[in-house]
């Protein structure tokens, strides 16, 4: 019989590609899905993959541990991956209790949900690596020491640990992935690498005229979400669980990942990109940069796109989305 996977978050961006990775792989994927008055409208990433048909979705929500509890009594999964959370870091000082009550105890809720449904499933807990933030070390591996720098990253940390804590206490096969940032045409508009792909494309469009950034000297280890969600795989298929560092080892600014962007649509950068205050976060992260030598042994991974291939993907999908639908 197919091995079953549930999924929560399986609308988000690594939702969609882990579905589509898992289907490849021949399992029965259900996913947990919020009630929405949008209903039809939030599986648009499932349906740009092509597989919305091929998925089971359950209504839930990670802040209802019944709701969770009788989805995997009824799946029965094999393995679960508890991808939902409030992610975007900004609205985490915005919407603190909010992050909290979905980011961190959520973590608990569908920890709870297997432990008495489906003590037997494999779990993965999507980490973060904002939970570094001010970096304790130039490298940051799996025991680097953390220093969260926002209520999202502090939420993540909890979720971290309290998947050690319930792998360590109840002998559950419970595994985080530490992923640093990654990206595809999938990502949601508000974060950074998706704001200038869409940006620059409605300017090379005639619909735009400026970019407006924050601190642009900030630097990530960007990979591509395709990428990462095979390291989430990976983790789930080892005889033992634990914790994993997903990072390509290569650190890049937000000015040198615009640069590719505007220099793949043949425009001039600096007639375009302006610096706005009101973008600055109330702490920075000014610097991460992931050791992901562990994960390429012990689990055979390793990034297949670079920055540049990802960025252009990017903007050629959203030129392609604005060609079909301008910016009003």
């Amino acid at each position: 019989m197919a091995k079953r996977a549930l999924v929560t978050g399986i609308t988000g961006q690594d939702g969609a590609y882990l579905s589509q990775f898992l289907l490849e792989k021949g399992y029965e994927v259900h996913g947990v899905i919020r009630r929405s008055s949008h209903r039809g409208v939030e599986d648009h990433r499932l349906r740009w993959l092509g597989v919305a048909d091929r998925v089971h979705l359950h209504d839930g929500d990670l802040a209802d541990l019944s709701s969770l509890l009788r989805t995997v009594k009824d799946v029965q999964p094999d393995e679960i991956y508890n991808l939902a959370a409030q992610s975007f870091v900004a609205s985490s000082w915005r919407q603190p209790l909010l992050t909290a009550n979905v980011t961190a105890i959520g973590v608990t809720n569908m920890l709870e949900a297997m432990r008495i449904g489906a003590p037997g499933a494999r779990f993965y807990q999507a980490s973060s690596s904002e939970m570094y933030g001010l970096i304790q070390e130039p490298m940051q591996s799996e025991t680097t020491p953390f220093y969260p720098r926002s209520p999202y990253a502090v939420a993540k940390l909890y979720g971290h640990w309290i998947t050690v804590n319930y792998r360590e206490s109840f002998g559950l096969h419970a595994s985080s992935g530490i992923l640093f940032n990654h990206e595809s045409p999938l990502r949601g508009v508000e974060f950074v690498t998706r704001k200038v792909t869409r940006t620059v494309a409605a300017i090379k469009l005639g619909q735009a005229q400026e970019l407006r950034l924050g601190n642009i000297d900030a630097k990530r280890d960007w990979g591509h979400a395709r990428d990462y969600v095979e390291g989430m795989w990976r983790m789930l298929q080892q005889e033992k669980p634990d914790d994993y560092v997903v990072a390509t080892g290569v650190t890049t600014t937000v000015r040198d990942m615009c640069k590719i962007a505007f220099a793949h649509a043949g425009l001039d950068m600096d007639k375009h990109l302006i610096i706005d205050p009101a973008f600055f976060r109330p702490a920075e992260v000014d610097v991460l940069l992931g050791d992901s030598s562990k994960a390429r042994k012990a689990l055979g991974w390793k990034p297949e796109i670079d920055l540049e291939t990802m960025i252009k993907e990017m903007l050629d999908a959203d030129l392609e989305r604005l060609r079909r639908e301008p910016l009003s």
